[in-house]
C-alpha cells in the first residue's frame, strides 16, 4: 500500500492508496493535536490498519536532505526516522507545493476553471503554482526529458512589495509589528486578518459592531469575515469586502510576480484553501487589473492563463502519483 500526507499549520490530511492508484482510506487530523508526525500517523493507521510499503508526505516547509521543519508547527520531520518508526520500506519528504504541483498535469477538467479563458498555454512551458493557505506557498514545474518535474520555492517569504499608495500604508502598519514583511503577512490564512486589522485601525474601514461580537474570542477570524465579504448568511460588511478585495489585489500581483520570474508560459494555478473558499469572487475583473499592472510585461501577461485549483486534494493526488512513477 501507498501512504500519501498533505502536512499543514492547521490540519493533516492522510490516505492510502493501491498501487494502481485506488484510495482505500481517509482522514483528516488535527496537526497540532500532535508532538510529531510519527504519533498522528500511528493514530490514522489504527483507524486504517494496511501494510504500507511507501509513504510520501507533502510537508508546509523547506525540505533538505531528507529532513524538514514545518514553518507553521514545531516539528521536525525526518525520512529516516519515520521509515524506523513506522515500519515503512520507502519514505519521501517532499515540500507540500512541491507535492501540489505534480497534481497539476493530472487534474481532470472539472478539477480547474480559468479566469481568463482567451488565454492559452504553451505545451511544455514552465508552469507556476501559488497557494494561500494557512501560509503561501509557491513552487514552479519544469519540463526536463519527457516529463514535468516540480521544484520547491520558499518564494511566500519573500519581501512584500505594495503596488499602490494604500499597500504602501499597509507595509508601514505591518512593520511597526514585524522586524521582516513577507508576502505571506499579506496573502495568506495568517495575512488575511492583518489586512483587516489594518483597514479597522486606520480608518478606511469601520467595523460593524454586529461583527465585532461575532469575532470576540474567536481564534481564526478568516472565515467569519470571508462569509461576510461573500455576503453569505450575513449582513452587508463593508470592511470585509474592501479586505477580501485587498488580499485579491496582492494575490493577482504576486501570482504576476512569479509569472514573470518564470516565464510560465504554461500558466498560473492558484491553489490552497483560500482561492477555492472565495472562488466566486475571483473573477476576471476583480483579479486580473492587478496581474496585468506590470508596464511593458503586460502584453506578455496577457498571453498566461490563471487557473484556480478546484480539486479538494491536490496534494494528495500529486504525492500519489510521485509515489507510483518515481
Amino acid at each position: 500500500m501507498i501512504l500519501v500526507g498533505d502536512v499543514g499549520g492547521t490540519k493533516t490530511d492522510l490516505a492510502l492508496y493501491t498501487d494502481n492508484g485506488q484510495c482505500t482510506g481517509r482522514d483528516t487530523l488535527r496537526s497540532r493535536d500532535y508532538d510529531n508526525l510519527e504519533d498522528l500517523v500511528r493514530v490514522f493507521l489504527q483507524q486504517h490498519p494496511a501494510e504500507v510499503k511507501t509513504a510520501v508526505f507533502g510537508v508546509a516547509g523547506p525540505v533538505t536532505n531528507g529532513h524538514a521543519e514545518t514553518t507553521n508547527l514545531p516539528w521536525t520531520i525526518a525520512e529516516s526516522r519515520l521509515a524506523k518508526e513506522l515500519d515503512i520500506t520507502s519514505v519521501k519528504l517532499l515540500n507540500d507545493l512541491e507535492a501540489m504541483a505534480y497534481a497539476v498535469t493530472h487534474l481532470a477538467p472539472e478539477d480547474v476553471r480559468t479566469i481568463n479563458p482567451d488565454a492559452r498555454s504553451k505545451p511544455q512551458g514552465p508552469i507556476g503554482v501559488l497557494a494561500p493557505g494557512t501560509g503561501l506557498g509557491q513552487a514552479y514545474l519544469l519540463w526536463q526529458d519527457d516529463a514535468y518535474v516540480a521544484l520547491p520555492s520558499e518564494g511566500g517569504h519573500n519581501s512584500f512589495a505594495p503596488s499602490n499608495a494604500q499597500q504602501l500604508r499597509l507595509l508601514a502598519y505591518l512593520m511597526e509589528h514585524h522586524r521582516h514583511v513577507s508576502v505571506e503577512r499579506v496573502c495568506s490564512g495568517i495575512g488575511l486578518p492583518n489586512l483587516y486589522n489594518f483597514l479597522k485601525d486606520s480608518g478606511d474601514e469601520a467595523e460593524p459592531e454586529w461583527l465585532r461580537v461575532q469575532l470576540e474570542g474567536i481564534t481564526d477570524p478568516v472565515p467569519t469575515i470571508i462569509r461576510a465579504a461573500l455576503n453569505e448568511d450575513t449582513p452587508e460588511c463593508a470592511i470585509c469586502r474592501a479586505t477580501l478585495t485587498l488580499f485579491i489585489d496582492i494575490m493577482a500581483a504576486e501570482a504576476s510576480n512569479l509569472a514573470l520570474k518564470l516565464v510560465t508560459t504554461g500558466g498560473i494555478y492558484l491553489g490552497g484553501g483560500l482561492p477555492r473558499h472565495i472562488d466566486k469572487a475571483l473573477t476576471y475583473d476583480a483579479f486580473m487589473p492587478s496581474f496585468l499592472n506590470k508596464g511593458r510585461m503586460a502584453k506578455l501577461l496577457r498571453q498566461i492563463p490563471v487557473r484556480i485549483i478546484q480539486h479538494p486534494e491536490p496534494a494528495l493526488l500529486g504525492a500519489v502519483h510521485y509515489a507510483m512513477t518515481r
